[in-house]
């Protein structure tokens, strides 16, 4: 009998075990995250929703059953059950479900990626481990970006979410599956991408952590001129290499995290729009309105309301 291939689709076996997992464990709302397994993720969603803006940790997100949608600055990522999601540092996105229903929910599960494991694997088998992209497009170089699901990479995460009905041996094994999985990552489709952000002279490293104090301080007015100097770029081809990894400019991806915090506040901590406004930074109520009907389509008030009706359950 033959054996699969590192990337021999997925058996429909792992994905049905993933999947009646997942339903066993995960409820229909926000991601859930098993004390147990630190960095795991279970997701469930009963029916399809769209616009919802939120910040992408970097992690590895695969769909057990359903397809999702998000846009990343001006371009669209569209993955279901035959691909694999994987973001390499601190994103702002809106995403849409695009198939859920309660009878056949959306069910997903992703894993935080571990830096560390990942700069482990690549000088420990830096032969398995594909050298950096050159040249190519700027869609080729986002920080963003989809796979093929492999069936290593499915089983793997099949056998992380098994753990959770063995707790005596998540402590032994969690580690081991989880290196497993940055390796398939990393010899994966995606792998170069990886190895960019991780290895420190390059220049995506170099934006990554700028990336990272622009979201430590996005309240704060911005000065891309000392990003570019922490940096050790010119202001012009730190602009570049910015929009390259996360298609948007410097100010855009500020404006997108404050705007994203702020409907988070006004939805979640019920503050009004003007409140809301201060607190992430904006100094003109008019402005901040402006900004928000722009990305939001409608204007705070509205946007809310309109949501928070979208939410309430239907009447069987």
């Amino acid at each position: 009998m033959p054996v699969p291939s590192s990337s021999s689709p997925p058996a429909p076996g792992a994905r049905a075990s993933i999947v009646r997992r997942l339903l066993e464990r995960a409820i229909d709302g926000p991601p859930q995250q098993p004390p147990e397994i630190p960095g795991l993720v279970l997701i469930r969603v009963d029916q399809p929703y769209l616009n919802i803006c939120s910040v992408y940790e970097p992690c590895v997100a695969v769909i057990a059953q359903g397809s999702k949608r998000i846009v990343l600055g001006d371009e669209t990522l569209c993955y279901g059950e035959d691909r694999y999601l994987i973001t390499s540092m601190d994103l702002p996105v809106r995403s849409a479900v695009v198939e859920a229903s309660a009878e056949r929910p959306y069910l997903g599960v992703a894993l935080r990626l571990d830096w560390r494991e990942i700069a482990s694997l690549m000088l420990e088998s830096p032969a398995s481990v594909p050298a950096p992209m050159l040249g190519g497009a700027a869609r080729d170089s986002r920080a963003m970006t989809t796979g093929a699901l492999t069936a290593p990479l499915l089983e793997a995460f099949d056998r992380l979410l098994g753990l959770l009905d063995q707790p005596e041996h998540i402590p032994a094994l969690a580690p081991l599956i989880k290196r497993e999985i940055h390796y398939r990552l990393l010899t994966g489709e995606a792998g170069a991408r990886l190895r960019q952000i991780a290895t420190v002279d390059t220049q995506s490293h170099q934006v990554a952590r700028a990336i990272a104090s622009l979201n430590a301080r996005f309240t704060e007015p911005l000065r891309v001129e000392a990003l570019a100097r922490e940096s050790g770029m010119s202001l012009s081809t730190f602009h570049h290499h910015f929009k390259t990894l996360t298609a948007m400019s410097p100010l855009q991806y500020q404006k997108q995290l404050r705007l994203t915090e702020a409907r988070r506040l006004m939805l979640s901590e019920g503050m009004d729009a003007s409140t809301s406004a201060f607190r992430v930074g904006y100094e003109s109520p008019s402005q901040f309105s402006r900004e928000y009907r722009r990305m939001f389509g409608a204007p705070p008030s509205k946007d809310i309301a309109d949501f928070r009706w979208q939410q309430e359950p239907v009447a069987a």
